[in-house]
């Protein structure tokens, strides 16, 4: 097994240099046999080649079995024309990794942002290769658009296609999990471009009957979230949809730090952080590992279950219970959620629990 290592910006190498310590633990536990590639992204690479991102690094992508991406300050990048491409965006597009799937869930042991004898356990599942994005709907050109330096027009592209597929793998998880879907959307508003996506959920809800299933206006989703978030397992959205909802609920759960996130395509997969890139805490070793350190764990996952490789799933099971056991532990968590230990140290502390 072959993985491309991607260090990106800001707290990017640091956390990702984290991840990888323990993918290494786990290799030596499960005998995975997984080597690594490395290259640039971000502004070292725009230092070093003009660009952010190469098109050799994806094509190096393609012909691996795993990539590992860090944080990325893509806000700061320059415009695409001068070297600022969005890497997310490339990989997703690209790629084809159109499902990102990010998990959100409180522990007992950690505070929460919610409201008091709430919990939270769900899994948002955000189609990433169209929608509202400017640089993902257009064959040529640009999403946006200024008539008048005093006019501004976005323009949103849904497809039947994109619409099934990511439908159809938020129930092949719900499956997995307490079998039930809803589809986020809003379709009393936009109509044809909202009301398509919804058709094509319930479409795929017909395959499922085993699965419970419900549609819902985004802006009731929000409310539900933080009034009753226990009624969610599964989410399907919509690229903007999602992209909002997940970051809300991950904070609602505790912390965007605190969960695992990836982009799943058909052949390939990213593991990819929730957050972003916090340069103003870059190289102090104070970053959170943990979101980074459970992409990678799912990364693995999903390489056991479309290979029906039992290593890979059971080593990212493991890595999985290993970071419960290190933040269960008040000596050993981050500062960010009340501990005195920096970045280094979590990991070292995750590394021991999977060992043991």
């Amino acid at each position: 097994m072959k993985f491309l290592i991607l260090p990106g910006d800001g707290i990017g190498p640091e956390i990702v240099a984290s991840a990888v310590d323990v993918l290494q633990a786990a290799d030596r536990r499960f005998g995975l046999n997984v080597t690594l590639d490395h290259e640039d992204v971000g502004f070292v690479s725009l230092k070093k080649h003009g660009t952010t991102l190469r098109d050799e690094v994806l094509e190096k992508a393609r012909g691996c079995d795993g990539v590992i991406l860090g944080t990325q300050s893509h806000a700061d990048y320059p415009a695409p024309e001068k070297g600022g491409r969005n890497i997310s965006a490339a990989f997703r597009v690209l790629l084809d990794l159109y499902a990102n799937v990010r998990p959100a869930r409180t522990r007992e042991f950690l505070p929460s942002n919610m409201r008091p004898g709430k919990r939270m356990d769900l899994v948002i599942m955000r189609e990433a290769t169209e929608g509202f994005y400017p640089d993902r709907n257009m064959t040529r050109g640009w999403g946006e658009m200024m008539p008048s330096p005093d006019m501004a027009i976005s323009v949103r592209k849904i497809t039947r296609h994109c619409s099934e597929r990511i439908a159809r793998r938020a129930f092949e998880l719900a499956m997995t999990r307490r079998k039930k879907v809803t589809a986020i959307h809003k379709a009393n508003s936009f109509h044809m471009t909202d009301g398509l996506f919804l058709e094509c959920a319930r479409k795929v809800a017909k395959d499922f009957p085993e699965v419970a299933f419900e549609d819902m206006l985004v802006d009731a989703s929000t409310a539900h979230l933080v009034r009753n978030p226990e009624r969610f397992d599964v989410l399907v959205a919509e690229n903007f949809y999602g992209d909002i909802l997940s970051d809300m609920a991950s904070e609602l759960s505790g912390s965007l730090g605190l969960a695992g996130s990836v982009m799943a395509g058909d052949d390939l997969c990213c593991a990819q952080a929730q957050h972003g890139s916090a340069p103003d805490i870059a190289n102090q070793d104070k970053a959170n590992p943990t979101s980074m350190i459970l992409s990678v764990a799912m990364l693995l996952e999903w390489i056991g279950d479309k290979r029906g490789n039992a290593a890979f799933s059971a080593a990212g099971q493991a890595m999985h219970a290993a970071v419960e056991t290190v933040l269960a532990n008040p000596e050993t968590r981050t500062a960010d959620i009340g501990g005195r230990i920096g970045t280094k140290a979590f990991s070292q502390a995750v590394v021991a629990a999977l060992a043991r």
